[in-house]
């Protein structure tokens, strides 16, 4: 692993991973992007550039005004 990680990289890597574990279920909503900047110390743009890439790979999937979820991707799996 390199030795510096973008923190937007680490964001997804840490979403993908509670999602992996069962912490974060499929129809889960996530924090809000502002819950979530707190919480890793950077700004809305940072995790917003890391949610976007999650929802580009079909992992999470956003709803206009009402906010981020965890994709079902039980029927891709099979």
């Amino acid at each position: 692993m390199p030795p510096y990680e973008p923190l937007w990289r680490r964001i997804r890597r840490e979403i993908q991973a509670k999602i992996a574990a069962g912490i974060l279920k499929p129809g889960d909503k996530l924090p809000t992007t502002r819950e979530l900047a707190d919480e890793y110390e950077t700004s809305g743009v940072t995790v917003r550039k890391a949610v976007e890439l999650l929802i580009e790979a079909g992992v999470l999937e956003g709803r206009q005004g009402v906010g981020v979820f965890v994709a079902d991707t039980s029927e891709q799996d099979s």
